[in-house]
């Protein structure tokens, strides 16, 4: 299969979601050839059994996306086996079908394809033996490459679960509510409660659209917003005592032995960086966490103004324009000054574009 290849900047017009008159775009009559929503559908229905995963440490998008996947391809008569190399979030295990997921660190075939969702590459899943298969590459990150046989990226998308809905549209499926409240959960998380990402009119378009089909928003806001285990809000307490800020910066952290002290796992961290944003004034946050071997993880927030997407590039990682991370080396404070000096500098650049208040 040759490769194909769709990138869309991350301030480009939404061209996938509508045409001029707001008119669906699976109406229109695509180009098969070029379309990857085609080549993707033509892939699905050539085959029989296929593979779906998604980023190590999966999120809110990541679960619900590939729970919608798989939904989409039982409606047409195909096997799906989602796996990823972590556990699902306890925050997430209560979405529909979310015990069909499975952890491993290996896959096995035969299948016909891969389904990657929002992953810049197979390492990105740390799964091993992907690269035996056929790979459908789906992502919404500024970050994205195109790495597989099949690559469909478009970063206005507000979550990859907008993807899988645009492409459950174009296949004509049934959004049924379990697939409405997996993928509102796409939108509602990646997009930190409609305060970040790739907003647009279209984005609370498909949120009705979604809630029209089924998916309760107040049950899923409450679950996701309100279903805080005891240790994150002990490891939030640790974190917020270490918290800084300067200008319009802040930052906080936990070391190994604050996760060990609040019996925290890993996905205790996801989210901590928002309390740090939340600072009045602050246009750029981080939140490093010291790992067990030593290396320090960090999740970088933005509020518009500050692209912490390609700070996490240049650091090695990525991600969105106002939600991105890396990992980098020990100690702590080695990996703080790194990041201060890649913020500070985003910061003075950002004043020095600014014209002065009279």
């Amino acid at each position: 299969m040759d490769a194909l290849h769709l990138n869309s900047n991350a301030r480009a017009a939404r061209h996938s979601a509508a045409d001029a008159g707001g008119k669906p775009r699976h109406a229109e009559e695509p180009n098969a050839a070029t379309d990857p929503v085609e080549q993707i559908l033509h892939a699905l229905r050539s085959g029989e059994r296929f593979l779906v995963c998604s980023h190590s440490r999966p999120d809110g998008d990541a679960v619900g996306s590939m729970l919608a996947m798989g939904m989409l391809l039982k409606q047409m008569g195909k096997q799906a086996d989602l796996v990823t190399a972590d556990r699902v979030p306890p925050l997430y295990r209560s979405l529909p079908g979310a015990a069909e997921i499975r952890t491993a660190l290996r896959v096995h075939g035969p299948y016909d394809a891969v389904i990657l969702l929002e992953c810049d590459g197979l390492d990105r899943t740390r799964l091993l033996g992907l690269d035996a298969f056929v790979q459908i590459n789906i992502d919404h990150h500024v970050s994205g490459r195109n790495f597989a046989q099949i690559n469909w990226i478009d970063c206005s998308a507000a979550s990859v679960g907008e993807l899988v809905y645009r492409l459950a549209l174009a296949a004509g499926a049934q959004i049924t509510q379990p697939m409405a409240t997996c993928l509102y959960t796409t939108l509602l998380t990646d997009t930190g409660g409609f305060c970040y990402g790739a907003l647009a009119d279209t984005t609370f378009e498909l949120a009705r659209d979604l809630v029209r089909a089924g998916a309760n928003a107040v049950a899923i806001a409450r679950e996701v917003c309100f279903s805080t285990p005891l240790s994150k809000m002990l490891l939030l307490g640790a974190a917020l005592g270490n918290l800084k800020t300067e200008a319009q910066l802040a930052w906080l952290w936990v070391t190994q032995d604050d996760m060990v002290r609040s019996g925290a796992s890993e996905e205790d961290c996801e989210g901590i960086v928002n309390f740090a944003l939340a600072v009045h004034g602050v246009e750029a946050a981080a939140f490093l966490r010291e790992l067990p071997e030593g290396r320090i993880r960090l999740s970088l927030r933005g509020k518009g103004h500050i692209d912490v997407a390609a700070i996490a590039e240049h650091l090695g990682g990525g991600g969105h324009e106002n939600a991105a991370g890396c990992t980098r080396e020990g100690p702590l404070e080695r990996a703080t000054e790194e990041i201060l000096r890649e913020l500070r500098q985003a910061v003075e650049a950002l004043g020095a574009s600014r014209p002065e208040q009279a």
